[in-house]
């Protein structure tokens, strides 16, 4: 049996689908598993052990759905369930079965605020599309594999991290999806242990004013005095574009606890067994793509009526006041 997998993006999305190679190869006889994404997102694949071939959409859909011609499918896993998918499965003729997205759900409560959304998470309804083959949930969570040679060595990082530290996730694909960096600063203060800040090249700035603070802070008369008073020592370090994205997951894997934004990195700590820390600004976890079988804590501002203003989210607040970010508040306790 040959069955192909499709989805295309992003980073959070690929990684919740790890759990469906993992099914059909353990548990289906002779079965061959195949992977198609975009070639950008290769590197989330090449090292799972449980996908047989991957193929990018690289220079356009025709030449992809070419190449997937030659392959003869028995059936194809359609993850992305959208126009491009629809066409793929059209021109290679092959039984499909296809998540169910819950678009109409999700608008009624983006636009309506009316709550017609199961109680399932993603992964779940992703595992639904191989029940007709025979696949069955395996309770194991998520999957992640790093290559040997992104590995980081405690020794790459500074000394006040190397007997433990937290990763915070500070990126995010929309801008409110992220806290404002004042409250960025105001929690890693909370946290109180070294932290390393994680997030690509277009959230070094940001992790740059965060690390600026505490450093003025440690310098500043006073501090030590404050540490005595106060027992604080939030040392940071920022992390962000000085690694690559399988660098920060195996420093996801090496923290005690992970913080994150609803990014991508919080579903890699997720397939690590990380306590997850997770923040909520104007998505939410009812969606279904919450920490999948892992421990989690959420914030989120369940105060608010205009909340989610979006299934996806938005560079800024529509509405311009960011509540569900900025009156977030941070209720929490690390040993």
């Amino acid at each position: 049996m040959k069955v192909l997998i499709l989805r295309f993006s992003s980073i959070g999305d690929i990684v919740l689908t790890s759990p469906v190679p993992r099914v059909l190869k353990t548990q289906l006889d002779d079965v061959e598993v195949h992977y198609a994404t975009m070639a950008r997102f290769r590197f989330l694949l090449e090292e799972n052990p449980y996908i047989d071939k991957i193929h990018v959409l690289e220079k356009g859909d025709k030449q992809l759905i070419e190449t997937l011609k030659t392959e003869n499918f028995d059936y194809v896993i359609d993850l992305h369930h959208n126009l491009r998918t629809l066409r793929i499965k059209w021109a290679l003729k092959a039984k499909a079965f296809a998540v169910d997205k819950l678009n109409w759900q999700k608008y009624l409560m983006v636009n309506f605020k009316v709550n017609k959304l199961p109680n399932r998470h993603i992964v779940d309804r992703y595992l639904d599309t191989l029940q007709p083959l025979g696949g069955k949930p395996d309770q194991l969570g998520l999957d992640y594999f790093i290559p040997d040679k992104d590995e980081v060595d405690i020794t790459w990082l500074p000394e006040s991290h190397r007997n433990g530290f937290i990763t915070y996730a500070i990126g995010g694909q929309h801008g409110t999806k992220k806290l404002p960096v004042k409250r960025m600063i105001e929690l890693c203060d909370r946290i109180n242990k070294p932290v390393i800040l994680l997030g690509g090249k277009e959230d070094a700035e940001a992790g740059e004013e965060i690390a600026r603070f505490f450093e003025r802070t440690k310098n500043s008369s006073g501090y030590e005095e404050s540490l005595k008073e106060l027992g604080k020592k939030t040392e940071i370090f920022n992390g962000c574009g000085k690694f690559n994205f399988n660098q920060s997951a195996s420093l996801v894997k090496q923290s005690s606890v992970v913080f994150s934004h609803d990014t991508g990195l919080m579903h890699v700590a997720a397939a690590f067994g990380k306590t997850v820390f997770s923040i909520w600004g104007n998505t939410i976890p009812s969606f279904g793509m919450y920490p999948y079988r892992t421990k989690f804590i959420v914030f989120e501002n369940n105060k608010i009526k205009c909340r989610p203003c979006s299934k996806i989210g938005f560079d800024k607040c529509p509405k311009g006041h960011f509540k569900c970010m900025n009156d977030l508040v941070f209720d929490f306790y690390i040993p």
